[in-house]
C-alpha cells in the first residue's frame, strides 16, 4: 500500500483529499498544516513514498520547506494557483493540480507517480530520472507502428498517420488521418511509454493527440482549450485544466 501525507492548511480540503485517496489505495498517514509543522515531521519522521502539498500554507510557501529538509518523497503540488507551475517543477515533483481537485485528474497523477517508479524499489524515487523524463525525455526509440485489426486482416498504421489516440466505453482507439477510427488492443496508459513524447501529448484521461495534427486551439470553459484536429470530429477534444499549462509548454 502506498504511504503519503498531505500539506494542507485548509483542513476541509485535507480531508476531502483524504478520502478521494481512499478509493486509490493510498494510505494517508499524517495530515500537517504548516511550513513549521512540515519541516519538525520531515526532521523526525519516515519520509514517505508520496506527498500532496499545498503551495500556499499559513505561514508561508511550502517551498520554504525544502530549504530546510532534504525531502525523499516525490511531490504532487495542489494549489488554487497555477503561477507556481515551473517553480514546482524544479523540485521532486510528479504533478501539479488545481484546486478544487477533479477525481480524474487526481487518478491520473497517482497512475503518473505509480508509472514512474521502479517496480523493484521499495524506497522514494531518484529525482533526477524523474526530471529527465517529465522536462527532458530519454533519447530512445519510440513506436513507430501500429497493427489494427480489420475483419480477418491486419492493418499497419505508421504514427504520422495518427491524428490522436482515444478512449470510449472502455476501448482504446487510433483516429487516422484518412478519417478512420479503428480499435486498438491496448490502453491509453501502455502507449504513454511506447509515444514519442514530442509528438504526442495526453490532453486528458481519454486524448493523446499528435502535434502535427492540430488545426485550430480554441479557448474553452474554465480556463481550458478546445483541440480541433483535421478530420477526428467524433467528440469534442478539451484539454483538461491541470494540463492546460503544461500543453502549452510541450506546444513551444
Amino acid at each position: 500500500m502506498m504511504k503519503t501525507i498531505i500539506i494542507e492548511d485548509e483542513k476541509p480540503a485535507a480531508r476531502r483529499l483524504a478520502r478521494l485517496l481512499t478509493d486509490f489505495e493510498v494510505t494517508v498517514t499524517a495530515m500537517l498544516h504548516s511550513v513549521k509543522e512540515a519541516i519538525e515531521w520531515f526532521q523526525n519522521n519516515e519520509h514517505p513514498d508520496l506527498i500532496f502539498l499545498d503551495i500556499q500554507l499559513s505561514d508561508g510557501l511550502s517551498f520554504e520547506i525544502f530549504e530546510y529538509v532534504e525531502v525523499k518523497s516525490a511531490i504532487i503540488f495542489t494549489t488554487a494557483y497555477d503561477e507556481y507551475a515551473l517553480q514546482a517543477f524544479k523540485l521532486n515533483s510528479i504533478d501539479y493540480l488545481l484546486k478544487p481537485i477533479d477525481e480524474e485528474e487526481l487518478e491520473n497523477a497517482i497512475d503518473k507517480y505509480r508509472a514512474l517508479k521502479p517496480k523493484s524499489q521499495k524506497l522514494a524515487l531518484d529525482f533526477d530520472d524523474i526530471k529527465k523524463l517529465l522536462v527532458n525525455p530519454l533519447e530512445r526509440e519510440y513506436k513507430k507502428r501500429f497493427t489494427v485489426r480489420v475483419g480477418q486482416h491486419l492493418k499497419i498504421i505508421n504514427s504520422d498517420e495518427v491524428e490522436c489516440f482515444y478512449s470510449e466505453n472502455k476501448g482504446t482507439y487510433v483516429a487516422t488521418t484518412d478519417g478512420r477510427n479503428y480499435l486498438l488492443e491496448t490502453t491509453l496508459e501502455n502507449l504513454e511509454k511506447e509515444l514519442e513524447p514530442k509528438i504526442f501529448f495526453r490532453i486528458s484521461r481519454k486524448f493523446y493527440i499528435n502535434i502535427n495534427h492540430i488545426k485550430d486551439i480554441i479557448s474553452y470553459t474554465n480556463s481550458r482549450l478546445q483541440i480541433k484536429l483535421h478530420r477526428f470530429s467524433e467528440q469534442e477534444i478539451i484539454v483538461s485544466r491541470e494540463r492546460v499549462r503544461y500543453f502549452k509548454l510541450w506546444l513551444e
